[in-house]
């Protein structure tokens, strides 16, 4: 690869800008056609979707710029909602109340070829870390592990 951005092509089947590539193919499945909206970084499409038939009902609309852009703006909303979930199985958190004190109880986790890591965090209401312990990536982050934790001085759990 170049450090060039991509040129920007419209043809009927193949419309691409400098981050994404639409492509009109033939869908596998049954007569019709597809698009797959491609990352320009990424070898897989991050979405594949049904795509109109022309006129003569057996070639495929040709792609034009309201289409494509209707595209990469699914496809954007895919990979964020991706993210957002990717996120969410990565990050928890837990309020418990210890004495009169509120604290936020946060597990992150970072994932790793090599081995995931994964990290306890403990705030009150004012930011302020009250305690932090590593653990493992399969700690299981809940209210009555949270206050235990908090309850046993914020060390390292077992």
């Amino acid at each position: 690869m170049t450090d060039q951005p991509p040129e920007t092509l419209q043809t009927p089947r193949l419309w691409s800008d400098e981050r994404w590539t639409a492509r009109v193919i033939k869908n596998e499945d049954d007569d019709g056609w597809a698009v797959a909206m491609t990352l320009h970084t990424e070898s897989e499409p991050a979405l594949v979707g049904p795509w109109t038939m022309g006129r003569d009902k057996k070639n495929p609309k040709p792609l034009d710029v309201s289409a494509f852009h209707t595209l990469v703006k699914t496809a954007n909303e895919v990979l964020r909602r991706h993210e957002q979930q990717l996120y969410a199985q990565l990050n928890r958190n837990v309020s418990i109340t210890v004495g009169e004190r509120r604290i936020r109880v946060a597990l992150a986790i970072v994932p790793d070829e090599e081995g995931a890591t994964a990290s306890l965090l403990a705030q009150d209401d004012y930011g302020e870390e009250l305690g932090r312990a590593a653990v493992s990536p399969a700690f299981k982050l809940t209210v009555r592990s949270a206050l235990a934790w908090a309850e046993g001085g914020f060390l390292r759990p077992a």
